[in-house]
C-alpha cells in the first residue's frame, strides 16, 4: 500500500516529530469544581505539543517542541514536565522575567472534568503569553529543518490564534519545514475565545486558508472545517456522529478541490450524551483509500476529555509513520484518543501495548 504522505528517512532526520504550539501550565482541581478548590494537581499541556509527547511517550517517537516560556520559577516548572514527557527542550525560547507578568508571563489553563449532566469547563489565563509573543526570528529554523532534520511537523489553529504575530510566526515556520521536505499536519481546533479580541471568526477563516496551503495533513471536526475553512456539513446538527458519513464525504471534497496539496482529512466523531458518556469514532480520506473508518465506540466513559483529540492525533502520525495505511493509522488514533480520556490531564499516560490491543479489539478485562 502506498503511503498517502511522502515521509524523510528515519536515518537522516534527528527528530520524527516536531511541534510548534504554546504549552500551558494546567492546574486541575480533580473532583473539585474551580471556584470551590483548594488545591491543583499541576499537568503541563497545549494542543499542539500533546501531539508529540503521545508519540514521544506512548510510541517511542524523537520529538521536540517549539515554543515560549518565562525565565523564572513557573516557566521553569513547566519545562521540567516538558523533558519529563521525553520532549526535547533545546528549541524552547526563554524570555527574562518582568517580576509580575506585565509584559510577559507562561500561561495557565484550570480544567474541570465534569462529569454526568456536568459539562467540562477550561479557563485559560495565557494574554502576553511567552509563546504568543515568539517570532520567527527566534527559532533557527535553519538549522531544524536543514541540518538536523524533521520527518513530521504539527501545529495548529491554536497556537495561530494566539496573537496577530503568531500566524505569521507558524506560517514561516511551516513553509521552512515545507522546503525542506518535511510532512505538516494542521489542526484546526477552532476557539472562538481566542480569535474574538483579533478579528473573529473572519479572521480565523483568512489565517486558516493562508495556512492550509502548506499543510500535508489537516485535522479537524466537523464545526473546525466548518469555522476555520467555510465548509459546511450537510444536515449539521448536534448529533454530528449520527450524520451520514458520505456528508463528511462531500465536505473533504470540496476542501480538496479548494487545497489540492492535502494529502490526508482526518477527524474525530464524537457524540456528547454526557460528560461522562460519549460516542466516539474517527474518520479519515486519502485520494488511493477515500474514506475510512475507525470501530464505533458508542457510550465510551470519560473520565477527562481535554487531549481526546491530540492523542487521536498522535496515533494517526504513528500510524502513517510506520505503516502507511490509513485503516490501520485512523484505527489507532482513535483507539489512543478513547484510552487518553480514561485518565487525567492533557497528556496520554497509556502504553503502546494498550492502544494496539484496544486498536485489534482487546476489552478492559483484568490484566494479572
Amino acid at each position: 500500500m502506498t503511503n498517502p504522505v511522502t515521509l524523510r528517512p528515519a536515518d537522516q532526520c534527528c527528530y520524527d516529530i516536531v511541534s510548534l504550539g504554546e504549552v500551558m501550565l494546567r492546574l486541575d482541581p480533580g473532583e473539585r469544581r474551580i471556584r470551590t478548590a483548594r488545591s491543583f494537581d499541576a499537568w503541563e499541556g497545549g494542543g499542539e505539543y500533546n501531539v508529540s509527547r503521545g508519540l514521544s511517550r506512548v510510541f517511542g517517537k524523537h520529538a521536540a517542541v517549539i515554543t515560549s516560556l518565562v525565565d523564572d520559577p513557573v516557566g521553569h516548572l513547566v519545562g521540567d514536565l516538558i523533558t519529563a514527557g521525553g520532549v526535547d527542550d533545546q528549541f524552547i525560547t526563554w524570555v527574562p522575567s518582568d517580576g509580575v507578568g506585565r509584559t510577559v508571563r507562561t500561561g495557565l489553563n484550570f480544567t474541570e472534568r465534569g462529569f454526568g449532566v456536568r459539562g467540562a469547563v477550561g479557563v485559560s489565563d495565557r494574554g502576553h503569553s511567552a509563546a504568543s509573543q515568539l517570532r520567527a526570528e527566534d527559532i533557527d529554523v535553519d538549522r531544524l529543518f536543514g541540518q538536523l532534520g524533521v520527518r513530521w511537523l504539527h501545529t495548529g489553529g491554536i497556537y495561530a490564534a494566539l496573537s496577530q504575530s503568531s500566524a505569521q510566526t507558524a506560517k514561516a515556520v511551516m513553509a521552512a519545514a515545507h522546503a525542506n521536505g518535511t510532512v505538516i499536519s494542521y489542526d484546526l481546533n477552532y476557539r472562538p475565545s481566542l480569535w474574538k479580541s483579533i478579528g473573529g471568526q473572519e479572521e480565523a477563516r483568512r489565517v486558516n486558508r493562508e495556512l492550509a496551503r502548506l499543510v500535508d495533513v489537516m485535522i479537524g471536526n466537523e464545526e473546525d472545517f466548518t469555522a476555520c475553512l467555510g465548509f459546511e456539513v450537510e444536515g449539521n446538527d448536534e448529533n454530528l456522529s449520527h450524520l451520514d458519513v458520505n456528508s463528511y464525504a462531500t465536505m473533504i471534497d470540496k476542501v480538496i478541490e479548494k487545497f489540492p496539496n492535502i494529502s490526508v482529512v482526518a477527524t474525530t466523531l464524537r457524540q456528547v450524551r454526557t460528560a461522562s458518556r460519549n460516542d466516539w469514532s474517527a474518520i479519515a480520506w486519502s485520494k488511493d483509500t477515500g474514506l475510512v473508518r475507525s470501530v464505533e465506540r458508542p457510550n465510551l466513559e470519560i473520565l477527562d476529555r481535554v487531549g481526546g483529540g491530540d492523542s487521536f492525533a498522535a496515533g494517526l502520525v504513528a500510524g502513517l509513520m510506520e505503516t502507511g495505511d490509513l485503516q490501520k493509522a485512523v484505527e489507532l488514533g482513535a483507539a489512543h484518543g478513547a484510552l487518553a480520556m480514561t485518565t487525567p490531564g492533557d497528556t496520554s499516560m497509556v502504553t503502546r501495548c494498550e492502544v494496539e490491543s484496544l486498536a485489534a479489539g482487546g476489552s478492559a478485562r483484568v490484566k494479572r
